[in-house]
């Protein structure tokens, strides 16, 4: 692999892997925590509109431009990125890099176009409040992170998007989408060599080879974002929380399965050792495989839900733990129960070294199998570039993932799920 910095200030990695399909993303350092200013869904309705139209290329064509070339355009937006990638023929790769810059440089917001958005974005709204599930989630987020901007839903509200104007998007383009906020990415089989060469000739091009200009602030290890004015920065090895005070919530929704959502604040992004031990914790407890210990209680073993998970979400400044699962209501208190029972036993006492080694050649083998996948690692390495502005080595995630101690994790357990500080939301 092979990255540095531009003379613009975008940042950038290149690595060779795949077969005949490569991978490239354009991320960029900002989301739905940096509206402040600007209407709540700004970050998100910006994506959207990117693909309406640009100084060179129509929405009919940019919709076609890849698909008639067999490739891929998409993009998301997150609370903290915004990320436009493709995946093409790696002899296309120059086609597709040079689309996304274009995307993220001159995207023109053209009226009509605009309207026809706001629709499809106005739909998109509408529908996660027909899904409880995804619903339920954003929900507990914005009542945990109460007045910060990570409480803000990443799709603002059917309100929000409406106020949103031409000229609002095209001030948070300028704002945000610059050089210093960059990264982009390449996975593809090519010489690495030539690939960087090529990315440093196409991003010059466009910025230009000298001093980068001025920018808004950018986040970086050394420096906490404030969250909001009034609301004081804790140190992230503190145990109190800056946000709301814990809460236990039920809403009826006359649903005919009950979601709920249990959770808490955890370890930031930049919380080297913390993360990865919450990482582990939260992988054990609700993780992808069947042996999960939430999974084999509730699933495998009670039938008591279809499905049951534990994820670790990382921000600039916090974090969070949550589990989440749907059943019957006649199951719930079941499934509550099962669920502090198995996190008190993590909480009292620690897995013998022996279980951990197990849980420790499980998590790395998921990591394996997800960094062969190119465009995973295409984001993966893109996301890294914007927290850190360097890409760990495999062998260096190793080694984290192998100091975590029992220790460690009983500690993180009785920090991330300590019974007076867990918050909870049920829609039943």
């Amino acid at each position: 692999m092979r990255n540095g910095t531009a003379p613009c200030g975008l940042r950038y990695a290149v690595r060779r892997g795949g077969s005949a399909v490569g991978y490239c993303a354009l991320s960029i350092r900002c989301g739905t925590r940096d509206e402040d200013s600007f209407p709540s869904g700004i970050a998100h309705f910006t994506e959207h509109t990117m693909f309406r139209g640009t100084t060179r290329k129509s929405a009919a064509v940019i919709a076609g431009y890849l698909d008639r070339l067999g490739g891929e355009l998409n993009a998301y937006t997150t609370k903290e990125e915004i990320v436009l990638h493709a995946t093409v023929l790696k002899e296309d790769l120059g086609k597709a890099a040079r689309l996304l810059f274009e995307l993220a440089t001159e995207a023109t917001f053209p009226d009509a176009e605009i309207e026809t958005e706001r629709g499809v974005v106005l739909d998109e709204i509408i529908s996660y409040k027909d899904n409880p599930a995804e619903d339920v989630y954003d929900r507990f987020e914005g009542m945990l992170f109460e007045g910060h901007p990570l409480g803000l839903p990443i799709l603002g509200t059917a309100a929000s998007v409406k106020r949103i104007r031409p000229e609002d998007l095209r001030r948070f383009l300028k704002t945000f989408f610059v050089p210093e906020r960059m990264a982009f990415t390449v996975v593809a089989d090519l010489d690495e060599k030539l690939l960087e060469k090529r990315v440093l000739r196409l991003v010059a091009k466009l910025f230009g080879d000298g001093t980068p200009s001025p920018a808004p602030p950018v986040r970086n290890e050394m420096e906490s974002l404030v969250p909001s004015e009034g609301i004081p920065v804790i140190p992230s090895e503190a145990k109190e929380s800056p946000w709301a005070a814990p809460f236990d919530k039920t809403v009826d929704k006359r649903n005919h399965e009950v979601n709920a959502v249990i959770g808490n604040r955890a370890p930031s992004l930049y919380d080297q050792e913390d993360r990865i031990t919450a990482a582990m914790l939260c992988n054990i407890l609700g993780g992808p495989a069947s042996n999960s210990l939430l999974n084999k209680e509730l699933r495998e073993k009670n039938g008591w839900v279809y499905g049951v998970e534990c994820t670790y979400t990382q921000y600039a400044d916090t974090g969070i733990a949550a589990i989440t699962f749907g059943c019957d209501k006649p199951n719930l208190e079941r499934c509550l129960t099962a669920i502090d029972r198995i996190l008190g036993r993590l909480r009292d006492e620690p897995l013998s070294e022996r279980t951990l080694k197990a849980y420790r050649k499980q998590l790395l083998g998921q990591l394996a199998i997800s960094s062969d996948n190119g465009e995973a690692q295409c984001l993966s390495m893109g996301k890294s570039l914007l927290a850190w502005g360097r890409i760990d080595t495999s062998a260096q995630m190793r080694a984290r993932i192998e100091a975590v101690t029992p220790e460690a994790l009983q500690a993180m357990a009785r920090r991330l799920f300590a019974p007076d500080t867990l918050s909870r939301l049920i829609y039943l």
